[in-house]
């Protein structure tokens, strides 16, 4: 009988599109274990079949054992894993990434590394969230003070629109429930979304790292992306749920905005986004290279070479 581990893994194109899988799923207290290809969760209750190729992320909260069968179909199939803390408001750790391809990840470190051009994204993304604003010529300064004042703007019309009273952003860091329903809602819409943007992230093989508005921290490029939807997705969800009731807003503010995801296709929109911010002059050849599992050298003059060749035999070869 061949064994699992004998199976070739499968290539980039037969693998699920990140925009056409689910955008999350959050598992708690319960085992995670594989059958055939798809995952069971097994807990008091009985077990639940998720098909893995489907699968955004998977977030494992507290009370969860994964086997390494599991493990390995997830790591085939490119979903992306987080562990994560009670209430999914602690990032741990994750799996690994969808993509094989190095394009954005290059385009990125090129953007990321020419001041002008990290300027010239920020203000891209600042445009991206706020349309009916021109940043051309604001400065990193300019663009932070903007983005706060548009916050605090969107707190308190997300207020008045849904009667919620508003008091101000708090959250205590290891301490959920210290703030009031709204703000235990916001932060659950928020942890979640970045979970995701960090699924799309990964998956298309950028540096998480990289960030170009978020500085200095792992996820820098991750926080970044998740704010392009937090004032039109995140915090109008966030204030609805309060809206509802006092009960369980964590659990409930995950379940609305997984439904909210699939509603508008946001996995799609997401990658849309990092391409044209990454690669803004990219025509459909230049996008599809990220879907390539090519590897080749590099040589002088910028050009690049088929690997698996020895060139011991090419020493006076002009490229």
């Amino acid at each position: 009988m061949t064994s699992v581990s004998q199976r070739p893994a499968p290539t980039p194109r037969q693998l699920t599109r990140t925009s056409d899988r689910l955008s999350f799923i959050y598992l708690e207290r319960c085992t995670v274990h594989r059958e055939a290809n798809a995952i069971t969760a097994q807990d008091a209750e009985g077990t639940t079949h998720i098909p893995s190729a489907t699968i955004g992320t998977l977030l494992l909260g507290p009370g969860t054992r994964v086997t390494h069968q599991a493990m390995s179909v997830l790591g085939e199939t490119g979903a992306a894993v987080c562990w994560v803390g009670e209430h999914g408001v602690r990032y741990y750790a994750s799996g690994r990434a969808l993509s094989r391809s190095s394009a954005l990840m290059e385009a990125q470190a090129r953007q990321w590394a020419n001041p002008r051009q990290r300027l010239a994204v920020a203000r891209d993304m600042y445009r991206m969230r706020f349309p009916d604003e021109d940043p051309t010529s604001l400065t990193r300064q300019e663009l932070l003070g903007r983005e706060g004042r548009r916050v605090k703007d969107c707190y308190r019309a997300q207020a008045a629109r849904t009667g919620v009273p508003w008091r101000g952003r708090r959250y205590s860091p290891g301490d959920f429930t210290a703030g009031d329903t709204v703000n235990q809602s916001i932060t659950a819409a928020a942890q979640c979304m970045y979970g995701i943007a960090h699924a799309v992230v990964t998956s298309l093989a950028c540096s998480p790292a990289l960030g170009f508005v978020h500085s200095g921290h792992e996820l820098s490029f991750v926080l970044d992306i998740a704010d392009l939807y937090k004032t039109e997705i995140g915090i109008p969800l966030a204030f609805d749920i309060a809206a509802e009731s006092d009960e369980d807003p964590g659990p409930r503010t995950r379940r609305a905005l997984r439904d909210r995801i699939n509603e508008i296709s946001l996995l799609n929109r997401c990658v849309d986004d990092i391409k044209r911010l990454l690669i803004p002059e990219a025509t459909a050849r230049a996008a599809a290279e990220t879907d390539r599992d090519v590897v080749t050298l590099q040589t002088d003059g910028g050009h690049h070479i088929a690997s698996g060749i020895n060139y011991d035999d090419h020493e006076n070869a002009t490229w």
